[in-house]
């Protein structure tokens, strides 16, 4: 009887014990970063090309056969050493024709004009005989022009940085034959822009320039040169970039990677979300996960560009804040969070 009783109470005791509370799910680890504040424009991502200050064109003035050419690319000259020169067979008989021409027309003017002292002639034929000698001698001089700049001469110290043509070629007049820069180097950066890029430019803004010939170097420069017109030939507009002092070997024709940050872009600023951060993004919409007090929460935001250094946003989310990077995509509104040891930051 008492062992009856004794299981009796066993059993209301048990039905009186309160229920066990469920186990709360772990947190989900995540990487967080630091919203930062940047330019509210962004740069000017472009590529461009290495070339040397001060580069000359070398041409004939006249089209003709190439008789020689003395230099190779990459070698120094001097001032008036002589680079090239064209046959000048068929030049210098037009210069022999052009000076007996001159000259007799000289002698009938002389003639002309004793003829006239004794009144064998009008006036108007002396006048027309000065006409004809002025004529000749201008041709003449025209023909001994050309004939100077059939031979192509240093102009100054420097260095051939590219031979485009070759002995015994037929050239035409204003062909480029030969490409000189000035031997001490000078490097610029050539680059061509949109319309849309280069009206927001002013002289004396940085430029940032990454090179594929020398990976992981990078370089600093500031915009030199601003044109006021379009190349007719591509509709682009040719800016100069002037490099900063670097012990990099530069050489005309190295390919780069430009960054131009313009003036106008410190104006104002936005806050830059890192790359990660941004899900969802559809247009100018998007998403991001805000971590607060160890749970993550949703929030819509709108993108206003995205460059290098992340994602601007619009509207929706303010520097300062933090945002889940690492496994934004696999959370949940409201889902709690806990930071990783290897927590990325902006």
């Amino acid at each position: 009887m008492a062992r009856g009783f004794f299981l009796l109470a066993l059993v209301v005791l048990a039905g009186c014990k309160p229920p066990a509370t469920p186990a709360q799910a772990e947190a989900t680890r995540v990487g967080v970063a630091v919203v930062a504040e940047g330019p509210a424009q962004p740069a000017i991502e472009t590529n461009g090309i290495v070339v040397t200050r001060d580069e000359l064109s070398l041409s004939f003035k006249v089209a003709g056969i190439i008789r020689e050419i003395n230099v190779v690319e990459g070698q120094s000259v001097k001032r008036g050493q002589r680079l090239a020169s064209l046959e000048l067979a068929e030049i210098d008989a037009r210069l022999a024709s052009a000076r007996e021409l001159s000259a007799q027309a000289e002698r009938d003017l002389l003639r002309g004009a004793e003829l006239r002292t004794d009144n064998l002639i009008s006036a108007h034929d002396l006048e027309v005989l000065r006409t004809n000698a002025a004529v000749a001698a201008a041709t003449l001089r025209e023909v001994q022009f050309n004939r100077d700049y059939a031979t192509i001469d240093a102009p100054d110290d420097g260095l051939i940085l590219q031979k485009f043509a070759e002995e015994r070629a037929l050239v035409q007049a204003g062909e480029p034959i030969l490409l000189m820069g000035p031997r001490s180097g000078g490097y610029i950066v050539r680059t061509g822009l949109a319309d849309r890029d280069v009206v927001k430019l002013r002289i004396g803004d940085p430029a940032t320039i990454r090179l594929d010939a020398w990976p992981g170097e990078v370089l600093q420069g500031k915009v030199v040169e601003i044109p006021g017109a379009a190349d007719p030939a591509n509709g682009l507009f040719r800016a100069e970039i002037a490099l900063e002092p670097t012990k990099l070997r530069l050489v005309s024709g190295l390919v780069v990677r430009l960054r131009l940050t313009p003036a106008s872009s410190k104006a104002g600023s936005l806050p830059y979300a890192p790359f990660a951060a941004v899900i969802e993004a559809d247009g100018d919409r998007a998403a991001v996960f805000v971590a607060s007090e160890g749970i993550a929460r949703r929030r819509a935001v709108q993108v206003a560009f995205i460059n290098g250094d992340g994602v601007a946003i619009a509207d929706g989310l303010a520097a300062g804040e933090t945002v889940v990077t690492d496994g934004a995509l696999y959370l949940a509104d409201g889902e709690r969070i806990r930071v990783a040891e290897r927590a990325t930051s902006q």
